[in-house]
């Protein structure tokens, strides 16, 4: 069975294209579900030897261990992807997984922030990124200047980055206002590279899940914001690989850390909830809650669930039509604060 497994994880990276993330996740699963089938010191079972009851009572055990629902319902979709490709692959006749039901999970409408709301939080960024911005116009003794190119660009702040934090506003903005300009995953955000923008046409190449590429268009306030990030970007890169200019494949990333290494997700996380706490307001904010106002805030101006469901990259429509629900609720929001005899 581990040697099936192992198979099926190596056919997720090389031929389905499944993020690190699927594979990692998936892996781990599998692995829970052949410890619950053999004790300390016992074998695990033959692949043959797998019931539908015996993943039952896995389903159970988890239930028990107080497991949340969405979890224990992604650990059973890793079991039946798994069957299913045994019973493709000859190893089995028939998926045991297939008759055990998935647990019901409550509909979840995503929280998502007004247009109102997140252009204030936005603009207020970009008055604190300000400040640090004529700092360092002062210390060069002439004003900053963006290069039009994200490959070179000109006119390098000398100041410490270090000792220069409120600098950091520069890259922290541009990436928050990228989120929310195009819509984008996390995982999509950190692995842009230089080549993926397009600046005079302000439009991303960007690879989604399963490694799918999709075309996005982002506006003239992130591509501001990018333009005031790429002097910062290229001292990043002096400090940490020296004035030789030696290449490594950081150097292609457009978000980078205080090493001038590829911005991580956690990272941006941090980053996000950071500037939640700075301007004082009282939002469960996250990464992925920009990506549901980018999508939420079209479909309210009147854009094309098609369309949406294509900038978004979403493979079925199902998935984006939980943005319809999220609209309707601020609508009736805004009719109960409105409405005289509501």
């Amino acid at each position: 069975m581990k040697e099936s497994i192992a198979k099926y994880l190596e056919y997720l990276r090389s031929v389905k294209n499944s993020s690190p993330h699927t594979v990692s996740n998936y892996g781990k699963d599998l692995d829970q579900f052949v410890t619950y089938l053999s004790p300390p010191g016992a074998r695990p079972p033959a692949l043959s030897g797998v019931t539908h009851r015996l993943i039952r009572e896995f389903i159970a055990h988890l239930h028990d261990q107080g497991l949340e629902k969405s979890s224990i319902a992604r650990k059973l979709a890793a079991l039946r992807s798994f069957f299913k490709y045994c019973v493709r692959e000859g190893r089995l006749k028939e998926s045991p997984a297939r008759l055990v039901p998935t647990p019901k999970l409550p509909k979840r409408i995503p929280s998502v922030l007004s247009a109102e709301e997140m252009n204030g939080f936005l603009n207020q960024l970009a008055r604190m990124a300000q400040p640090a911005l004529d700092r360092l116009s002062s210390a060069k003794g002439r004003p900053s200047h963006a290069s039009s190119s994200p490959g070179r660009p000109r006119n390098s702040p000398n100041p410490s980055v270090r000792s220069e934090e409120g600098l950091f506003l520069r890259r922290d903005r541009a990436l928050l206002e990228l989120l929310y300009a195009a819509g984008l995953r996390v995982s999509e955000l950190t692995g842009l590279d230089l080549a993926d923008i397009e600046q005079r046409e302000r439009i991303l190449r960007v690879r989604g899940k399963g490694n799918k590429e999709r075309i996005v268009p982002y506006g003239a306030k992130a591509q501001e914001a990018l333009e005031k990030y790429w002097p910062l970007r290229e001292q990043l890169l002096e400090q940490a690989h020296g004035a030789s200019g030696k290449q490594c494949p950081q150097t292609e990333a457009v978000f980078l850390n205080y090493a001038g290494r590829r911005l991580t997700q956690r990272s941006v996380g941090r980053i996000v909830k950071k500037y939640v706490r700075l301007v004082n307001v009282n939002w469960d904010l996250h990464p992925h809650s920009l990506r549901h106002a980018f999508a939420t805030h079209l479909l309210a101006d009147g854009a094309d669930l098609r369309a949406i469901q294509e900038l978004l990259g979403h493979q079925s429509l199902s998935t984006t039509q939980k943005y319809t629900h999220a609209s309707i609720r601020q609508l009736m929001e805004i009719y109960d604060r409105a409405h005289p005899h509501a």
